[in-house]
């Protein structure tokens, strides 16, 4: 994916992940931390926008390991739960840092392109689902963006707009989408004059 891609599912995944971390999620400086460790494991491409500010350890990377090698596989994902163990670390800079790291080798293995999870052993792992740099691309963005902003509040705001449009009256309603729920209820009640 593009970095521009990695920035934004970097962010979707720390608004998606902070509450297990007890954190704020739309903190801006956890935000940004995370979209900078989104953009990290490209650090192996010297055309890549990390690789481009760190040029010369970005060319011995590529020469040493190639690109989607090392820090596209499992042996990267062990170092950011080692990171996440680390006393001396504080967790408000760590755990944003490790969720974009793992964004991006998630966004990364829904290209053909894929992982080589097992590195340094040959093999790639993917599901295919968009080319890097595709019109399908942004769209997936767009909707992993949308569902963790909404989150599970944002579900039951969306559920109780549709009842007071009365879509939840139709006869060929969705129970799922008209379900008050305990929060639907209380924010249908909030809604009502």
């Amino acid at each position: 994916m593009m970095a521009g891609s990695h920035v934004a599912l970097g962010a979707a995944a720390w608004l998606a992940a902070a509450p297990l971390f007890a954190q704020p999620a739309v903190a801006p400086l956890p935000l940004a931390v995370a979209a900078l460790g989104a953009l990290m494991p490209d650090i192996d491409h010297p055309s890549s926008w990390v690789g481009k500010r760190c040029r010369p350890f970005s060319l011995l990377l590529t020469r040493l390991l190639g690109h989607r090698g090392a820090t596209h596989s499992l042996l990267a994902a062990a170092a950011c739960f080692w990171l996440l163990l680390r006393p001396e670390l504080p967790l408000t800079l760590s755990a944003p840092f490790v969720v974009g790291y793992l964004s991006h080798l998630g966004a990364d293995l829904l290209t053909p392109g894929g992982l080589r999870l097992a590195w340094p052993l040959k093999g790639t792992w993917s599901l295919p689902l968009c080319r890097t740099g595709s019109a399908f691309e942004p769209l997936l963005v767009a909707i992993i963006l949308s569902w963790a902003w909404s989150g599970a509040d944002g579900m039951e705001r969306m559920k109780a707009g549709l009842r007071e449009l009365g879509v939840c009256e139709l006869p060929f309603q969705t129970p799922g989408l008209c379900s008050p729920g305990p929060a639907g209820a209380r924010l249908a009640a909030v809604a009502r004059p």
